[in-house]
C-alpha cells in the first residue's frame, strides 16, 4: 500500500501558527488605529486614509533584524526582536517627517516553534504600540528544507503618511545649521556578524557578565522607537533634515540627506559611547574608523536644524524624555561626514 503523506507529515503544521496568531489577536486588536478597516485574518489589510490630510503622500519602508537573530537563537531569547524590526522600519518611515500609521511583518521558519513565534510577535505588538501604528497583516511562512529546523528569519514593512508640504527631505539645509543627536539604546540592529565574529574568535560567550553587566541583555536590547518624540516635534520645530543611524554608521548615513556642496562635521567627544561599543572595539581590535562605519556609537537619529533653533529643539526633546545634544555643525566642502 503506497505511503499516505498529509502537509504535517511533510513538515508543515497549520495549526500550530493559527493558534498562536488566535491567541494574540486581541493584543493585535490594541494596536489598531480608527482608520483600519480590515485587519488580521483577511486575505489584506484595508487602512482608510483620513480627511483631515489636504495633500497627503504614502511613505513606505522595509527592513529587518539582520544576524542579531543569531543570538536570540542562540540565547533562545525572542522577546525583542520583534521590537527590532518594527524600530527599523518605522524610524526609516520618520526620516521624512511621516508618521507609522500601520505595520505588516514577514516570519519565515525551517518549524515553526508556538512559543518562539508568540514571543516574536508579542515584540511586534509592543513595537506597534509604541510606534503608534497599527499591526495591519502579516505572514508566517513554515518552510521545511528552506530554512534548518530551529531557525527563523524576518521582514518588516512600515508605511506612513506624511502632508506634500510638510515633508522633509533635507534640500534646505545650509551652512552653520546645527546637528541635534539623539541617544541609541545601544548597538540597535546593526553590525551583528562583526559582533558575533570578534565575540567567538574571543572566547566570550553571548551569556557572559562583563564587569557587572549583563552581555546577552545588552546585546538583545531593542532598537530605540524615535517617532512619540520626534513626530510632535516637527509641529513645533521646523526640522530640515532627519537620519536614522543603522549600518553604516553616522558617516554613512547622514549624508544620504545632505546638499551636495555641504558637508556635516561632528564632534564626536560630545558623544555618551555605550561600553558595549568600547567592549568590542577592544576585543576585536577593530579600528576605530571601522567602528564609525559600522556601528552607530551611541547616536541612533540625527536632526539638522537652524542655529537659532537648536536650544529649542533640545528642551522639546528632553522633556520627551530623549537623551539630546548638539552633535556638530553643519558647514561648507564636499558632501561627507568629518569626525573630530
Amino acid at each position: 500500500m503506497p505511503e499516505r503523506w498529509d502537509y504535517k507529515k511533510a513538515g508543515v503544521d497549520m495549526d500550530r501558527a493559527f493558534e498562536v496568531i488566535s491567541r494574540l489577536k486581541g493584543k493585535a486588536l490594541s494596536t489598531f488605529r480608527p482608520e483600519v478597516l480590515e485587519g488580521i485574518g483577511g486575505f489584506a489589510g484595508i487602512f482608510r486614509i483620513s480627511d483631515r490630510y489636504t495633500r497627503p503622500c504614502l511613505v513606505a519602508g522595509s527592513d529587518g533584524v539582520g544576524t542579531k537573530l543569531k543570538v536570540a537563537l542562540a540565547l533562545n531569547r525572542h522577546d525583542t526582536v520583534g521590537k527590532d524590526l518594527v524600530a527599523m522600519c518605522v524610524n526609516d518611515v520618520l526620516c521624512v517627517g511621516a508618521e507609522p500609521v500601520f505595520f505588516l511583518d514577514y516570519f519565515a521558519c525551517g518549524r515553526l516553534n508556538p512559543e518562539v513565534f508568540e514571543a516574536v510577535l508579542s515584540g511586534i505588538i509592543e513595537g506597534c504600540r509604541e510606534a503608534g501604528c497599527a499591526l495591519l497583516g502579516g505572514e508566517t511562512a513554515e518552510m521545511p528544507d528552506m530554512y534548518p529546523e530551529d531557525e527563523y528569519d524576518l521582514a518588516g514593512f512600515a508605511v506612513g503618511i506624511v502632508e506634500e508640504e510638510a515633508i522633509v527631505s533635507g534640500k534646505d539645509i545650509a551652512e552653520g545649521d546645527v546637528l541635534i543627536g539623539l541617544a541609541s539604546s545601544g548597538l540597535h540592529s546593526n553590525g551583528f556578524s562583526l559582533v558575533r565574529k570578534v565575540l567567538q574568535h574571543a572566547g566570550v560567550p553571548f551569556d557572559a557578565e562583563v564587569e557587572g553587566q549583563s552581555l546577552a541583555e545588552e546585546l538583545l536590547r531593542p532598537t530605540r522607537i524615535y517617532v512619540r518624540s520626534v513626530l510632535p516635534l516637527l509641529r513645533e520645530v521646523r526640522v530640515k533634515g532627519m537620519a536614522h543611524i543603522t549600518g553604516g554608521g553616522i558617516v554613512e548615513n547622514l549624508p544620504r540627506i545632505l546638499p551636495e556642496s555641504l558637508r556635516a562635521r561632528v564632534w564626536k567627544d560630545t558623544i555618551p559611547v555605550p561600553w558595549i561599543f568600547r567592549f568590542i572595539g577592544e576585543k576585536g581590535n577593530v579600528p576605530e574608523r571601522e567602528m564609525w562605519r559600522v556601528f552607530n556609537m551611541g547616536v541612533g537619529f540625527v536632526l539638522v536644524v537652524a542655529q537659532e533653533e537648536a536650544e529649542r529643539t533640545l528642551h522639546l526633546l528632553q522633556n520627551a524624555g530623549e537623551r539630546a545634544w548638539i552633535l556638530g555643525e553643519i558647514v561648507r566642502g564636499e558632501r561627507g561626514v568629518t569626525l573630530e
